[in-house]
């Protein structure tokens, strides 16, 4: 009897529990898109922030300072030995390093920052530098280099012209393999595998920094800092605070606005879900009125209504959740480029958001149990 009752009366005010109905599939829908955001945020985050290029530093520590306190030169590390301690560090965060050695060298007269690296490594640790003309693959390869735009508009040269270095009566003739935009002060730089920076300078096998990307979060990048920090004793290891302080504010400021929306969009769909049920608890006087002179307890006559706006918040929260999928998919693409993974905890916590909901806004129900059965039979 009790389901037959509940058939009834979801059928007989089909109309008015239709806009319940709607009201509460669009909330879930935005509410489990909202959170299947929420939970991808980070991991896009961290891919989008790794394509801005390095996040970590590793330079001479104070020991070594100390040791070269009276040397012509900076402080500098031994290649050798600095990755042999790398080596011995877990590389599952790794995605691509590269060592630095400066030098300010001339060419027609004019001074050059020339940084010697490892040029194969480029590509992968600054994916969003631009290039015209080809990259340089091989770290032997001592007769080629790359250009900022800067230079290549300074000598007025393109990608297959050819520049001579000198520094210290020590000269070199480079061949431009291409010439990069990085937006940044690279622009003005010139790339050299890092033999031809050594002995341009005659520092064989010494180098100034080596530079790392490393995919995580601002908090596990800092702990990867410390931990490398332990293993690598005698060396000064940070992250570049610009890059992860950034996605470190901004990941905390989408879930706040996420957050907030969610919040936002569960008071107006209990509001609307309330004013449609305050109208149905009118109109359904008369229904109860005659419940309770044929004995049903108000307990009884109240779960029925209860149980009804339940079930419908369990079908609004589970084609919100089918059209969340659809809209998270949308908003991953129109962000990132790529789909937002759905996750099935957001199912069942949208559900049972819709149904928490629904019942919040079903209160005005509660106002039958005061409809007198003698009033109605009155026809008042």
């Amino acid at each position: 009897m009790f389901w037959r009752v509940l058939w009834k009366l979801l059928r007989s005010n089909g109309g008015r529990l239709l806009v319940a109905l709607i009201a509460l599939s669009s909330g879930a829908a935005v509410i489990s898109a909202l959170l299947n955001l929420d939970l991808d945020i980070e991991r896009k985050l961290t891919q989008e922030f790794r394509a801005l290029g390095p996040n970590l530093v590793i330079s001479p520590g104070s020991d070594i300072r100390r040791i070269e306190a009276g040397a012509q030169t900076p402080s500098l590390m031994d290649e050798s030995a600095a990755f042999a301690q790398l080596e011995r560090v877990p590389s599952s965060n790794f995605v691509a390093q590269a060592p630095y050695l400066y030098v300010v060298a001339r060419s027609a007269s004019t001074p050059v920052v020339v940084a010697g690296t490892w040029l194969d490594e480029l590509p992968r640790l600054n994916p969003t530098w631009k290039l015209k003309g080809d990259w340089v693959a091989s770290r032997a390869d001592d007769s080629r280099c790359l250009i900022g735009r800067n230079v290549a508009r300074q000598f007025q040269i393109a990608p297959g012209a050819t520049l001579d270095f000198d520094y210290l009566s020590r000269k070199k003739k480079l061949t431009v393999a291409g010439i990069v935009d990085a937006g940044g002060a690279e622009d003005s730089q010139v790339f050299v595998n890092l033999p031809v920076a050594q002995n341009l300078a005659g520092l064989q096998g010494r180098v100034e920094l080596v530079q790392m990307s490393v995919s995580g979060t601002a908090k596990s990048i800092a702990a990867y800092a410390e931990q490398l920090a332990k293993l690598l004793r005698g060396y000064d290891v940070r992250p570049i605070r610009q890059v992860t302080e950034a996605e470190g504010g901004l990941l905390n400021r989408i879930q706040l606005l996420v957050l907030s929306m969610v919040v936002l969009i569960l008071v107006l769909t209990a509001v609307c879900v309330l004013a449609t049920m305050a109208a149905l608890a009118m109109e359904r006087r008369i229904d109860v009125g005659l419940m309770k002179a044929l004995g049903g307890s108000i307990s009884r006559v109240v779960g029925i209504f209860l149980a009804e706006i339940g079930l419908l918040g369990a079908i609004g929260g589970v084609l919100g959740c089918i059209g969340g999928v659809a809209l998270s998919r949308w908003m991953g693409q129109q962000a990132f480029g790529t789909a937002i993974t759905p996750r099935w905890e957001i199912f069942v916590l949208t559900i049972a958001a819709m149904v928490g909901v629904a019942l919040a806004g079903a209160l005005p129900l509660r106002l039958l149990g005061r409809v007198k059965p003698a009033a109605i039979l009155r026809g008042e």
